[in-house]
């Protein structure tokens, strides 16, 4: 584990670089603060910032997308919970890649989930033109965030406060204009729905950026912004001065210190990830010591459920044990999911849902139980229960993947798919539909069979054909490919959960909303 998070954080390190050096000491000539300098200067002093999407195209692009060129993530702003999205103009001119899509709609989609402010740090020369097909077009295409836009500003009522630190060109200027507010910086910003060459090119006139689209003509003339800063500095103060106006934030959560150090969270999941451990170890050093009661201990014990409390706040708690159990009923394989199991925390969760208590999940779960007794017991309906009742809860539920998360139970743990408020992982987490051993079975299996029959050897083309399959699972069950990919919001060291599940937790709570986005949005 200590390797993996050291491995993670140089990566991480690089990618918070951006475009690199050079890049930024542009930025700085132009006058401009970078990205990061504005959300740091942006939020409270000391305040997490917890990074959304960090490790999104790393591996694509040959490099050159660090972050999709866009940061977004959750912070403080005057005491009160916020989402952030800032274009990285040190990375292709802030141009829009087709992840900065999926970023930017991700964290609107958790400020409406939320009901939490949202603001945009607006500098990017647009869309990506040679890669337009996968922005431009399709539901989830650049549209999609004026849709976003539109929903928070008319029907959701969440706050929007748009800064226009740099250019912000064509669709993109839909973006400020769908906000509530809008600030633009004196020398540095433009807003147009075209620059001066398209202007010059399609309607034959001539004319300055500044008279076209600057600070000036925008607060004076066209009346389309707000507030005019002189400065980065001063603009992000204009922001906060905006907060203040706001009504006061919820007092932070509280609650008592977890029974064990979180150091010994390194030392936990052991080094072969198909061998089990102590699951109520990690429960020990993530929750308040105090107030855990663990639901029907001796029933269905390879699902763990729980009342708990993170930082005063009561949660309940969905994990998986590893290991083989013993149960009256006969031995138990840890990580699989069960009939009794899967209505054991289809019962808990209905119990979460009419109390109105957050759900935390952590996974480590394998699929669904297969075979006769399984089936005759059955197994679809039990889990189609823990489904459902997952998926029609309206509390928030948070997702932690600690290990193995594949198949069916992926999905009934909560899986990104059924829309989870937050989902992490540690860097041990496998996301996928079954690990590679089990792949090259379904996949090469009834061949080996055969050739076993025939007592003929395994051929050399096949052999490739399987370390291939091994070798793609083992790709694709990396945890950073998974963040690459969106299928968690961050990769976290083990020894932040704490904090990074409790300040999920608070901006989840901290307008007490309960209702599912997709139905609201419809």
């Amino acid at each position: 584990m200590r390797q993996l998070v050291e491995d993670l954080q140089t990566l991480e390190d690089k990618l918070r670089l951006g475009g690199g050096p050079k890049r930024i000491e542009k930025q700085h000539r132009d006058g401009k603060l970078t990205a990061r300098e504005r959300i740091a200067k942006l939020l409270d002093p000391g305040a997490m910032f917890l990074e959304i999407g960090l490790l999104i195209a790393y591996d694509q692009y040959e490099g050159q997308a660090p972050a999709a060129g866009v940061v977004t993530g959750a912070g403080k702003i005057e005491g009160r919970p916020a989402i952030v999205v800032a274009n990285d103009a040190t990375v292709k001119a802030g141009a829009w890649w087709p992840e900065t899509i999926t970023k930017i709609l991700r964290a609107q989609e958790i400020a409406m989930r939320n009901r939490v402010p949202i603001v945009y740090l607006v500098d990017s020369a647009g869309v990506n033109l040679p890669l337009q097909d996968g922005i431009f077009p399709g539901q989830y295409g650049a549209a999609r965030i004026f849709y976003y836009n539109s929903l928070m500003r008319r029907k959701l009522h969440v706050p929007q406060i748009a800064a226009v630190m740099g250019p912000c060109i064509a669709g993109g200027a839909y973006l400020p204009a769908l906000s509530d507010v809008i600030i633009m910086v004196e020398g540095t910003s433009f807003m147009g729905l075209g620059g001066p060459n398209l202007v010059k090119g399609a309607v034959g006139q001539v004319v300055d950026a500044e008279s076209l689209g600057g600070a000036r003509m925008h607060t004076i003339a066209s009346g389309v912004a707000h507030y005019r800063a002189k400065d980065d500095a001063a603009c992000l103060q204009l922001i906060r001065e905006r907060f203040r106006a706001f009504p006061p934030p919820p007092p932070p959560l509280e609650g008592s210190a977890p029974a064990k150090s979180a150091e010994g969270l390194y030392d936990l999941m052991p080094a072969d990830h198909r061998l089990p451990y102590n699951i109520e170890d990690a429960l020990e050093r993530i929750f308040d010591r105090d107030d855990y009661l663990e639901f029907q201990p001796n029933h269905a014990p390879e699902l763990l459920c729980a009342d708990a409390k993170l930082f005063g706040q009561a949660v309940g708690v969905v994990a998986n044990r590893r290991g083989f159990l013993k149960t009256e009923s006969g031995p138990r394989i840890g990580g699989i999911v069960y009939a009794e199991s899967a209505r054991k925390v289809a019962y808990f969760v209905e119990n979460a849902e009419r109390n109105g208590v957050p759900l935390i999940y952590l996974q480590d779960v394998s699929g669904f139980m297969v075979g006769v007794d399984a089936e005759r017991e059955g197994i679809i309906r039990a889990g189609a229960e823990m489904v459902e009742t997952m998926a029609c809860a309206t509390v928030p539920k948070i997702v932690l993947t600690l290990n193995h998360s594949s198949g069916a139970g992926y999905y009934a743990m909560a899986g990104q798919g059924f829309d989870p408020t937050f989902a992490f992982g540690w860097p041990t987490a496998r996301i996928g539909v079954m690990e590679g051993d089990s792949a090259v079975q379904a996949i090469h299996g009834p061949e080996l069979e055969r050739l076993k029959a025939e007592g003929q050897p395994v051929p050399q083309d096949l052999q490739e054909r399987i370390a291939r399959t091994r070798a793609d699972y083992e790709r694709w069950l990396d945890s950073r490919y998974a963040a690459a990919r969106g299928h968690v919001d961050a990769l976290i060291d083990p020894l932040q959960t704490q904090r990074v599940l409790a300040f999920a937790l608070e901006i989840a709570t901290s307008k007490g909303h309960r209702e599912h986005l997709v139905l609201e949005t419809l």
